[in-house]
């Protein structure tokens, strides 16, 4: 059955879609944030802020001082009327007129004034209000608030008392209007150091936001130099302190990185060198088999063939085994279990076997004869099975060459407490069998070590060492000693958990 195609020309349509899925997908990702640009805007919008509410304050301050210094100056320009008139007394209506226009002739101050009796008017704009809003003292005057013309208008009045009639009212005023260019001249000469400052200020902000940022340039630059190769630690000396949590998580992160690549190394290494021997000696055994002409010659070959493949099929779950053990994910697997039963239970499983090889196997439980008392440890069960498993194994295989008749394997468990009371679950594998010589007892968990000088069949050395490693794992020990009868004795130790003899 052939399934239907596309045409040419639907093809091509296709991969134009693609493509402008592509493109729509690149234009809808949104753009990465900056920490420069957001510490930048964050420092330079409050500091302009704060320039600003500085320059309205400047301002206000600005022109509050020019209201006070002009209405000064109109307090003290109607003080020299009034002091005029009282020298020239009864000749003031005569002598005032003349010095006043000559005093506010001033078209710049564009001033404006009026002196009057209240029934006669001497001089100025007799429109001018007498009255207003806002009084108050200045001196000897008084200014107020008042509107003249449609126009607003700062009065200062002085009134100087006469012996016969009413008295002289003296009054100088000036439009708001022209106070503005004063105040500008005031805000000028404020502002100029204020956006100074700020012009300051943002160079600051800009040179100390670069160069504090300027670590994690570097430490991406050491992290850019990194391979799969050589995985180095982040330098730490010249790291800010609030940074320092990110590159130590960092470091663990790739220290964590280099010991599985180690790991992952390792295995692929002792893989391609273990199991280079039992395949070859399966192609070798299979061409026998096939090129001879002699039956039971073919027969042989094949069997050789069988126990070739058997060898590597173990060596291959050993393998597989060791790479469980390594530290990694299995920690997140833990849970916890009874390390008295998993021994019980292992041990219960190896008896057809021990049986079969005419071996006693045994299990006693020193702290706790019943065994009703749990021995709670945190960890991977499977893997700790295989710890007793494999050292079970271990002395099935010496144990019946070296002994005919009264063959034995006894598993012990027991509490053991360490010098600082920490609380161990004890597992002790002993057999009665050759022992370990002393000269290879140091090598004993190495990878690949065989003190058996090959002599039995279907090892690789990797027992002892998935052993040790699964140990490891769980935070345990594991060691060797000699039996007073001379055979072999593996102790395992695992902690408990604190309040594991509380668990059920």
């Amino acid at each position: 059955m052939r399934f239907p195609t596309r045409r040419e020309g639907d093809q091509r349509f296709a991969r134009e879609d693609w493509l402008d899925l592509a493109r729509s997908k690149a234009t809808e990702t949104p753009a990465l944030p900056s920490l420069r640009r957001t510490l930048l805007r964050r420092l330079a919008a409050p500091l302009s802020l704060l320039a600003l509410m500085s320059g309205l304050m400047a301002y206000w301050l600005a022109w509050q001082y020019t209201q006070h210094v002009v209405d000064r100056s109109l307090a003290d320009l109607a003080t020299a009327i009034s002091k005029q008139i009282q020298l020239a007394g009864v000749d003031a209506p005569v002598t005032v007129p003349p010095l006043a226009q000559a005093m506010f002739s001033d078209p710049v101050e564009q001033l404006i004034y009026r002196i009057s009796t209240g029934d006669e008017e001497i001089a100025g704009e007799p429109d001018l209000p007498l009255t207003g809003t806002n009084v108050r003292r200045m001196h000897y005057a008084y200014v107020f608030e008042t509107h003249f013309q449609g126009v607003s208008m700062h009065a200062a009045q002085m009134r100087v008392p006469q012996p016969h009639g009413n008295p002289i009212v003296v009054e100088v005023a000036q439009r708001v209007g022209s106070r503005y260019p004063i105040a500008v001249e005031f805000l000028i000469a404020i502002m100029m150091p204020l956006a100074l400052l700020l012009l300051a200020g943002w160079v600051i902000v800009w040179r100390v936001v670069n160069q504090q940022l300027n670590p994690l340039t570097d430490l991406a630059d050491a992290l850019n130099r990194q391979t799969h190769i050589s995985l180095e630690p982040v330098d730490e000396t010249y790291v800010p302190g609030e940074i320092r949590p990110l590159t130590s998580a960092m470091n663990g992160l790739l220290v964590r990185l280099q010991t599985a690549l180690d790991a992952q190394r390792k295995f692929i290494a002792d893989a391609a060198h273990q199991l280079r021997t039992p395949l070859t000696a399966v192609k070798l055994h299979a061409e026998q088999a096939l090129s001879s002409r002699d039956p039971t010659k073919a027969v042989e070959a094949v069997k050789e063939l069988r126990a070739s493949a058997d060898r590597a099929v173990r060596l291959s779950n050993q393998l597989l085994s060791l790479a469980r053990a390594e530290p990694g994910e299995q920690a997140a697997r833990f849970a916890d279990f009874d390390l008295a039963a998993l021994a019980f239970e292992t041990g219960a499983e190896w008896v057809p076997r021990a049986l079969a090889a005419r071996v006693d196997l045994g299990f006693q439980r020193l702290d706790d004869p019943e065994n009703e008392h749990p021995m709670i440890v945190r960890g991977n069960i499977v893997l700790a099975r295989e710890v007793l498993a494999n050292l079970i194994d271990n002395a099935l295989k010496y144990i019946p060459p070296f002994r005919v008749e009264g063959a034995r394997i006894t598993l012990t468990v027991a509490e053991w407490r360490d010098e600082n009371g920490r609380r161990f679950g004890e597992v002790v594998v002993e057999d009665n069998g050759p022992g370990v010589p002393h000269d290879q007892q140091p090598d004993l968990f190495k990878r690949f070590f065989r003190g058996d000088g090959q002599s039995v069949e279907g090892g690789a050395g990797l027992g002892l060492a998935i052993v040790h490693d699964i140990v490891a794992l769980h935070g345990g020990t594991v060691h060797y000693e000699d039996t007073p009868e001379g055979g072999a004795r593996f102790i395992v130790r695992m902690p408990l958990k604190e309040n594991g003899s509380d668990a059920k």
